[in-house]
C-alpha cells in the first residue's frame, strides 16, 4: 500500500446561532442546546455527554476554528469535509463559517464540502409534520449560482482537489437524480468553463453501495458498510425509559396491565462492527468510520444508541478500512471520518470530558503503525 492515507472528517457547522434556529428553537439556539440539557433515558445510559478541551464553542471565534485544524492535523486528520447547505432559490443556512473560513484564508487546512442536499423537518424534534426548509432544483439560473457561489472555494489551495479536480460530496445522490435534472453533468460543464479539468464528484455514505453510481454521473462513493451493518440489529433491541420502568412497577404492583411502552432503540456497536465489511461500488469507494453514536439529545426517544463503542472498537474499523486499501487501486486512499463534531448525535472525534483525546489518539497510532 503505497498511496497515504487521508482521513477527512465531517465538520458541522451548528455550533453559533442563525435567525431561522431562533424563529423554530428559541433565541440562541445551537446544537449545544440539546447537547446540554440531554439526560439519560434508561439505566446505564451516559448522558450528558460534555465537551472536553475546546468547551461548548461558538465557531464564530476564529481561535476556536483554529484550535480545531489544529487539533486535527496534530492527530492525522487530513481535512474536515464541511457540510453545505444551499436548499435552492438561493436559500442557504449556516453558511458564515465557510464564509469567513475563506475570506480569512484561516485556518490554514484542507477542506471539501459535503452538499447536505436534504429537506429540514422538525421530526426528530417532535415536530413530525413540520417542513422547517425544503430542499428544491428550481431551475439552471439557481444551479448556476449555486455553481458562482462555490467556485471561489474550488479555486481556494487549501481545498481538496484529486487530480485537479475539486471535490465534491452530494448527501442524497437519490434524491439529486430524482429532481435534480442532470445537476451533476451541468456542474462538471461549469467547472471546465472555469478552468478545471472536472470536478470529482462523490455519493455519501447514506446511500447504499449496489447502486448504479457510474450511470449517476458520480466518481467516487462512500462507504455504505457500517449502515448496512446496522440496519438488521437497529430495531431489535429496544431499553424502556427510567420514568416507564418506574410507572410499570406501579402498574404491576396495582394489578394494571402495562400500555405501549416508550423505549430507546439500543444496539452493540461490537456487534454491527464485527459484521461490517467494506465492498466496492462500480466507482472507487471510500471506507467510512462511526466511532460512536447516540443521538437521544435530539431525538429523545425515537433516537439510536450505539452501546459498548469504544477507542478500541474504533481501532478495528481503522483496520478493516486498512485492509480494504491493501486490495483495491484508488486514486486516493480517503478514510471518511463520521464525524468531528456531531454532537447531538453523539458522534465524535472532539475530545469529550470521558474519553478524552482516545479516539484521536487511536486514529494517528493505528495509521502510525500502517505507515
Amino acid at each position: 500500500m503505497s498511496k497515504t492515507i487521508k482521513p477527512l472528517a465531517f465538520y458541522l457547522p451548528q455550533f453559533h446561532p442563525v435567525k431561522e434556529n431562533d424563529e423554530w428553537w428559541g433565541k440562541g439556539f445551537t446544537e449545544w442546546t440539546n447537547v446540554g440539557k440531554a439526560k439519560p433515558l434508561f439505566e446505564g445510559h451516559e448522558q450528558p455527554i460534555c465537551p472536553g478541551d475546546l468547551g461548548y464553542y461558538d465557531l464564530r471565534v476564529p481561535e476556536v476554528r483554529a484550535q480545531q485544524a489544529q487539533m486535527a492535523k496534530d492527530y492525522g486528520v487530513y481535512g474536515f469535509i464541511y457540510y453545505h447547505y444551499w436548499f435552492g432559490n438561493g436559500k442557504q443556512l449556516l453558511e458564515r463559517i465557510a464564509n469567513e473560513v475563506l475570506a480569512s484564508k484561516e485556518p490554514d487546512f484542507p477542506f471539501c464540502f459535503c452538499w447536505a442536499n436534504e429537506t429540514w423537518s422538525g421530526i426528530w424534534h417532535g415536530l413530525k409534520n413540520k417542513i422547517l426548509v425544503e430542499q428544491v432544483y428550481p431551475s439552471d439560473e439557481d444551479l448556476k449560482a449555486h455553481f458562482a457561489y462555490l467556485l471561489p472555494f474550488f479555486k481556494d489551495d487549501r481545498y481538496i482537489k484529486v487530480n485537479g479536480k475539486p471535490v465534491l460530496m452530494v448527501y442524497d445522490p437519490n434524491d439529486l437524480e430524482e429532481k435534480g435534472n442532470d445537476y451533476i453533468a451541468k456542474f462538471r460543464n461549469l467547472a471546465k468553463e472555469n478552468g478545471f479539468p472536472d470536478l470529482y464528484f462523490m455519493a455519501s455514505n447514506k446511500s447504499a453501495d449496489d447502486l448504479d453510481y457510474k450511470k449517476m454521473n458520480y466518481d467516487a462513493k462512500v462507504s455504505n458498510a457500517f449502515q448496512k451493518a446496522w440496519t438488521p440489529y437497529i430495531y431489535g433491541n429496544v431499553v424502556p425509559g427510567i420514568f416507564e420502568r418506574i410507572v410499570n412497577k406501579v402498574k404491576r404492583t396495582v394489578g394494571i396491565k402495562d400500555r405501549e411502552k416508550q423505549a430507546v432503540k439500543v444496539q452493540d456497536a461490537r456487534l454491527v462492527v464485527s459484521a461490517m465489511q467494506f465492498v466496492a461500488a462500480n466507482v472507487p469507494t471510500y471506507p467510512c468510520l462511526l466511532p460512536n453514536w447516540d443521538n437521544t439529545p435530539r431525538s429523545g426517544y425515537r433516537g439510536v444508541v450505539l452501546s459498548h463503542t469504544s477507542p478500541r472498537l474504533f481501532k478495528d474499523q481503522i483496520n478493516k478500512a486498512i485492509d480494504f486499501y491493501k486490495s483495491h487501486d484508488l486514486e486516493e486512499h480517503f478514510m471518511i471520518l463520521k464525524s468531528w463534531n456531531e454532537w447531538a448525535e453523539g458522534n465524535i472525534l472532539e475530545p469529550d470530558r470521558k474519553n478524552g483525546f482516545a479516539y484521536l489518539e487511536m486514529l494517528k497510532q493505528t495509521l502510525d503503525k500502517a505507515k
